[in-house]
């Protein structure tokens, strides 16, 4: 499988609006979508857009995303990116929580919340601004009102579920549209010594039948993208209980407000943002 990346250089007032045509396009099908700053004395910055399978782009596509600027197509070696470069990730802490590798378990203190990742095909190493801030929320949710019912809707790598069962000591229901995903989940789980506490399964959205069995949640954790997370609003009201928290994320700063209101429709209401870069997550209830 060929990994592509169409990549353009401008200003930040000529790319942002690409890296919104790109998100709104191809990032709510899975397609990641970065932009970032190469020269700030220059104003000069990058947006790009990766996809898995180089023979299945649709190139028009693309290039009406990008214009007025013209992108470049950069093939890519088709390797294991995660595993190249966790040796050089520091560990990372979010709250009580140190995520970290194998290498790190010497940085590990006595009343730390360890969980260890090593790298896989699934997302979440807990490096990036929105897993981290899940995690912190989620501690200190957990801080307050121990919850029963736990939900980790695209569990990934299970970052998110494997905190909450060390920290509450619970049973948590980890779900992923991605098979892959759940096997690493599974892997994880047990790497840390809570596979008895976390149940992985594969679910497209809040439609599988683990999801069903143990409904309703009065804990969400839910680190997607905008889209996805607006469009599952209704969904997500069915399987919560009343006076249940919604931890939300994958969402950027400028996106806030749409993801608060598809929520304030549903009757579930903020409560809390966490700000971390770019990213912002989110604690909501009913």
């Amino acid at each position: 499988m060929t990994q592509v990346r169409f990549h353009a250089e401008g200003s930040r007032a000529s790319v942002t609006p690409v890296f919104d045509r790109l998100d709104a396009r191809f990032g709510e099908e899975g397609a990641p979508v970065s932009m970032v700053e190469l020269d700030e004395a220059a104003d000069r910055h990058e947006v790009s857009v990766y996809f898995e399978d180089g023979d299945e782009v649709d190139a028009d596509a693309v290039h009406a995303a990008f214009a007025p600027l013209s992108p470049a197509r950069e093939d890519l070696p088709d390797i294991d990116w995660m595993a190249s470069v966790l040796a050089d990730l520091k560990p990372v802490r979010a709250g009580r929580f140190l995520v970290h590798g194998a290498h790190d378990r010497h940085q590990v203190r006595p009343h730390d919340l360890a969980i260890e990742i090593e790298a896989g095909q699934a997302f979440g190493t807990g490096h990036h601004e929105t897993t981290a801030g899940c995690l912190e929320m989620a501690g200190r949710l957990i801080a307050r009102r121990r919850p029963r019912r736990v939900l980790d809707l695209g569990t990934g790598s299970a970052v998110l579920a494997i905190g909450v069962a060390k920290l509450a000591r619970i049973a948590v229901t980890a779900t992923d549209i991605d098979p892959v995903a759940v096997r690493v989940a599974a892997a994880n789980a047990r790497l840390n010594g809570v596979h008895t506490l976390v149940r992985t399964s594969v679910a497209t959205g809040l439609e599988g039948g683990e999801i069903r069995e143990r409904a309703p949640f009065d804990l969400i954790l839910a680190n997607i993208l905008a889209g996805p997370l607006m469009r599952m609003a209704p969904q997500m009201a069915a399987v919560l209980t009343p006076g249940g928290d919604l931890v939300l994320s994958g969402i950027l700063a400028r996106q806030r407000r749409a993801v608060l209101a598809a929520y304030r429709g549903q009757g579930i209401y903020h409560r809390a943002t966490l700000w971390r870069g770019d990213w912002v997550t989110l604690h909501l209830s009913r």
